[in-house]
């Protein structure tokens, strides 16, 4: 089961939240009045932070999975998806962490562990940062604390103005997001599928569900600053997750956890920057303990001490 819920974010904006599976039932022999009020008896919430171009739908196999012990929801952040894509924006940092602060409290998800793949991994650290009380745990996948400065950004332009819109079909989609592409190492099937998702047909042929200006416009509010400082204000658990052949260096991975108070450190091999969606069984194993560790630390501070 796919499931929209509507949520408004910063500013009135619309953004729509999906549920990839039935919500969890209550614990057999719990009182439901009584659970809900008290938290305890409610499925822990997850949300599901796509990065930059992507949508929720990136993340319904993760969803599935998650879903048989959690509440796991995805967002379109705003500008993504099916979301509202105001023209005017903003499309600041700001703005994405205050729409998840509002999907959080809107749907009762809170305290919530975070998993975020690039912009969405550091909409996370940085709402982990700012409201403690609403995130219980963060998974950062594939994101740099490190500004990547004014020649990342113009390489980007330049990327976008080089796309051959429109395109005629979808496996012309598939075809050169996969293999075409001059950023593309090697064919990479799952690369091409990966963009297909984020493509709508039109009157001409299928272009971008999304305005590349307005992503650029987007990524300028964080490329050209590090962001250091915020990652060693998260107080809760961390996981920092990198593809061996993501964007992502091992160094620096490891240096965020390092300043991360309670990081910890993951890596999957033979995938690259869309590591959720390059090698989901790869991910799963690394993602799955540290959310069982997660899961029974939370169980320990709920038992009673023995006398």
């Amino acid at each position: 089961m796919v499931r929209r819920i509507d949520v408004t974010g910063s500013d009135g904006v619309r953004l729509a939240a999906w549920e990839f599976a039935d919500p969890p039932k209550e614990r057999a022999g719990s009182d439901s009045a009584g659970a809900d009020s008290a938290g305890a008896d409610r499925a822990p919430g997850v949300l599901l932070l796509h990065g930059l171009m992507g949508r929720a739908s990136h993340w319904a196999p993760t969803a599935r999975w998650l879903s048989e012990r959690y509440r796991a929801v995805g967002l379109d952040q705003r500008g993504h998806g099916r979301s509202e894509k105001p023209a005017d924006g903003p499309y600041t940092r700001d703005a994405y962490v205050a729409d998840a602060e509002a999907a959080i409290e809107q749907l009762d998800l809170g305290p919530v562990t975070v998993v975020g793949h690039a912009m969405g991994a550091l909409t996370g650290w940085q709402l982990a940062a700012k409201r403690p009380d609403l995130v219980r745990a963060v998974v950062i996948c594939d994101m740099r604390a490190s500004a990547l400065g004014a020649a990342s950004q113009r390489e980007w332009s330049d990327w976008f103005a080089s796309w051959p819109l429109p395109f005629a079909t979808l496996a012309d989609v598939r075809k050169w997001f996969g293999e075409d592409d001059p950023w593309v190492e090697r064919p990479n099937p799952m690369r091409g599928e990966f963009y297909a998702e984020v493509m709508a047909e039109t009157e001409d042929g299928w272009r971008p569900v999304f305005s590349r200006s307005q992503m650029l416009r987007s990524r300028a509010t964080w490329v050209y600053d590090a962001h250091w400082e915020e990652l060693a204000q998260v107080r809760c658990p961390a996981l920092v997750l990198r593809g061996l052949d993501g964007e992502l260096g091992r160094a620096e991975a490891q240096e965020m956890v390092r300043v991360l108070p309670r990081g910890q450190y993951a890596e999957v091999a033979d995938a690259g920057h869309l590591v959720h969606y390059d090698q989901p069984e790869g991910w799963r194993t690394a993602v799955e303990p540290f959310l069982e560790q997660l899961a029974e630390d939370t169980r320990g501070d709920r038992e009673p001490v023995a006398p």
